[in-house]
């Protein structure tokens, strides 16, 4: 089975196509198979190198809580066991938190970043109290749309190691990071000297004024924000999503 051995802990990689190296990082409760569609895209002009991170998909949970500082070191102990020095990096709601601390941590890694549904700290949520009054789009829920299963959930009983009912325990751990990381000033994204584009829905749960946030406080930095989209843009989108990626890794 494609394991590495990172940080003392075996994570699930996969590694496709040939071309100049790409990172994916899954969000929060992800596997890869969330990933799937922008990976399919990027494999005939890319080498595509992906891992799955302690608790999620393929790769068996870790004791303790989890942590995005833990995700940096695990992202460049997987850079180096390839060997890559530098990376296109694309990431998704806690993968594009982690690619944001890695650009402005270790700027030489990292050759551009898309960073979809990232969040700065955990007010930037659609229902943090410090969102009371914020102009957002409304996000009616169709009847059809209210039974529909939850894929990562099954994704995750299919996938995980650990058994389907460790979903539960996953689950906590991620929602105690959630309401307590990332706490990252808006100043210090000043640091990031990679290209960078920052995408989210018109419906995220990350509100569309911090996106913007993020996005002028990157030197540099686009804006996509993805219309007719929620947090879960990369699903429902994919076909345009992957041609916004695309689009950019070719400027």
């Amino acid at each position: 089975m494609p394991y590495l051995r990172i940080n003392d802990v075996d994570l699930y990689s996969e590694v496709d196509g040939t071309g100049p190296p790409v990172l994916l990082l899954h969000g929060g409760y992800c596997s890869l198979e969330s990933l799937r569609a922008q990976s399919d895209a990027l494999v005939p002009d890319h080498q595509v190198f992906a891992y799955e991170r302690p608790g999620h998909g393929r790769s068996a949970d870790i004791d303790g809580d989890y942590d995005y500082a833990r995700g940096v070191a695990d992202t460049l102990a997987y850079l180096d066991a390839h060997e890559l020095t530098r990376v296109d990096v694309i990431g998704y709601s806690d993968g594009a938190i982690i690619g944001l601390l890695l650009a402005m941590s270790h700027p030489d890694r990292i050759r551009s970043l898309v960073a979809i549904s990232a969040n700065l700290d955990p007010t930037a949520f659609t229902h943090s109290d410090e969102a009371a009054g914020a102009v957002v789009l409304d996000s009616p829920v169709a009847a059809e749309d209210a039974d529909e299963p939850d894929l990562e959930r099954m994704h995750y009983e299919r996938l995980s190691p650990d058994g389907p009912e460790h979903a539960d325990v996953v689950l906590n751990k991620l929602f105690r990071l959630w309401t307590n990381e990332p706490r990252i000033a808006p100043a210090d994204l000043a640091a990031i000297t990679a290209p960078t584009l920052v995408m989210s829905g018109d419906r995220d749960t990350i509100r569309p004024d911090h996106s913007l946030l993020i996005a002028s406080s990157i030197p540099g930095a686009q804006l996509s924000i993805v219309p007719g989209t929620t947090h879960n843009l990369i699903a429902e989108r994919p076909e345009l999503i992957s041609v916004l990626i695309k689009g950019f890794l070719q400027q």
